[in-house]
């Protein structure tokens, strides 16, 4: 069987396709050789367990690696410092068998401690032998510890680290680890030691001396489009490499799940499917969107994560909300907690000081979920979808008339509604309005560069046609002109005729209604509310 996109567990270049990890190890490897002892922490399916698999490959020529997966060990495991040593030793016992020039005499130390039933072991005697072994080895030892959220709420984990940092500290004396590198979810400085009930010591992290760890996780384009090219050596599809890499990068911002995912519904779902009968016709602009849907529609960890989120932080809901339906922006505060939170799972980012959702899958999954939420007593979602069928001509979507029965809608049910209440619900019942219209069979997305309280640019995929939509508030006629330019822009990049133009007008004297513009070569169909 050949290679696959793989989306569950760790990847291996013989059995699944890969980016080129080396660009990154070589970064990590100079870190070691510094004798940095650091963390990464990542979102949930980013990528953690492979990068650790691929490092300990990388580095074992020059170092010792000992290689220790944390789920490994039980509840028991970490129920007391014997249990503790007892269970790590047994783990390390592991690793030594595929180790060669171990010395005798840790090696011997482990395999007592790991069969010791008389609790006569605890951290110093470890310690002891990992200072000893340390020492003698030809080679500098590197430790490195994945899923460690495992281990991160037990008093005796705690003890661990803080001896760790001990010997870190006292290293120009005491022979230790030439690195020590924890990998999970959650980082690690920011668990702190209990063992004393002042309030001094239960704020001072036992691993604060973890280096920072900026290496970029995240596939670029160009690492998208190497794993692509690997996948058109086996199988010959005619893609065009370059744009289906910017396709996935622009929808995933690169983060690894969502990447290997698209990819492996184009391999394994699309292709073969009634509409993309071979992986040609799968590998297309078509193909890719069929994905995007497939993507959105499912029900997978990491949207059960995210919506867990929003709805556990009220403010971090308030935030998304503004930031999607109105163009209002946050600032970017690392001390929040709800902030620190979503930037941890992976959710949003720090986008120069504000904040930003991560990437379009995630900013889509949001729309749709609230507009779910709002949606069972909406009435434009209501009238959206009574209306549905008067909108596909021959399989086409016909976006004027969509515009048109909107503004006749919006303008018979909030014609006597004040401004500021106009301007605030405008683009969200249009939304809520195209939702069940194109539900099933298109998609839509928000172009996060033009989101602003003034202007939205929405665009709209349906069956392999994409159209523009600029959603703006009327500010007078100049910057009404300068959105036509900008629309006109827009239309350029999709390489489209044709834009449209929703504008929600608060001028007492503006007239409702839809009318075509001619730009030059293009048509603008502008409506307005």
């Amino acid at each position: 069987m050949g290679r696959v996109f793989n989306v569950t567990g760790a990847c291996s270049p013989a059995r699944h396709y890969m980016v080129d990890f080396e660009p990154r190890l070589v970064q990590i490897k100079s870190m070691i050789a510094a004798g940095d002892y650091f963390s990464i922490n990542r979102a949930r399916q980013y990528g953690k367990t492979t990068t650790l698999r691929a490092l300990a490959e990388y580095l074992k020529d020059e170092y010792v690696v000992i290689s220790l997966d944390f789920q490994k060990m039980t509840t028991k495991d970490f129920s007391s410092e014997s249990n503790f040593v007892r269970g790590l030793a047994r783990e390390i016992n592991k690793v030594l068998k595929r180790l060669s020039a171990v010395p005798d005499e840790p090696a011997d130390r482990l395999r007592q401690m790991s069969l010791d039933r008389e609790d006569t072991f605890g951290l110093t005697e470890i310690f002891d032998c990992f200072s000893d072994w340390c020492g003698l080895s030809d080679k500098p030892i590197v430790l490195l510890i994945d899923e460690v959220d495992t281990a991160s709420n037990n008093q005796v984990f705690l003890d661990f680290l803080a001896l760790l940092r001990a010997y870190y500290l006292d290293r120009d004396v005491t022979p230790t680890f030439q690195s020590v590198i924890l990998a999970g979810l959650y980082d690690v400085r920011n668990v702190k030691r209990k063992i004393r009930p002042d309030e001094e010591h239960k704020q001072n992290s036992p691993w604060n001396i973890a280096a920072d760890f900026n290496i970029e996780m995240g596939f670029s384009s160009a690492e998208i489009a190497g794993m692509l090219g690997e996948y058109e050596a086996d199988y010959h599809t005619g893609m065009n490499i370059g744009k289906m890499a910017d396709s996935i990068y622009a929808y995933t911002s690169g983060y690894p799940y969502l990447v290997s995912r698209l990819c492996k519904f184009m391999d394994e779902k699309i292709a073969g499917s009634e509409n993309y009968p071979d992986k040609s016709s799968a590998w297309t602009n078509g193909g890719f969107q069929e994905a995007v849907k497939l993507i959105l529609n499912e029900t997978n960890t990491l949207y059960q994560s995210l919506i867990g989120k929003v709805r556990e932080y009220p403010a971090l809901k308030s935030v998304l909300y503004d930031l999607l339906f109105t163009g209002k922006q946050s600032q970017y505060n690392g001390l929040n907690e709800f902030i620190e939170i979503a930037a941890m799972f992976g959710f949003v980012k720090n986008s120069d000081g504000f904040v930003e959702i991560s990437n379009r899958i995630f900013e889509t999954v949001l729309y749709n979920w609230f507009i779910s939420e709002e949606s069972i007593n909406n009435q434009f979602y209501k009238i959206g979808a009574q209306e549905k069928n008067k909108f596909i001509t021959g399989g086409h979507l016909n976006v004027r008339l969509v515009l048109e029965r909107f503004v006749m809608s919006f303008h018979d049910l909030y014609a006597e509604q004040d401004d500021e209440f106009l301007e605030d619900v405008g683009r969200r019942y249009f939304l809520l309005y195209l939702k069940p219209i194109i539900n099933g069979t298109g998609n839509y997305y928000v172009e996060a560069r033009t989101r602003n309280q003034k202007r939205t640019d929405l665009i709209i995929d349906y069956r392999g046609e994409q159209f523009v939509i600029e959603l703006k508030i009327w500010h007078g006629n100049a910057y009404n002109q300068r959105g036509e330019s900008q629309l006109m822009e827009y239309l350029d990049y999709f390489h489209l005729k044709k834009g449209y133009m929703l504008s929600f007008n608060f001028n007492q004297k503006k007239q409702i209604g839809i009318k075509d513009i001619s730009l030059g070569e293009k048509v603008l169909v502008e409506a307005v509310v």
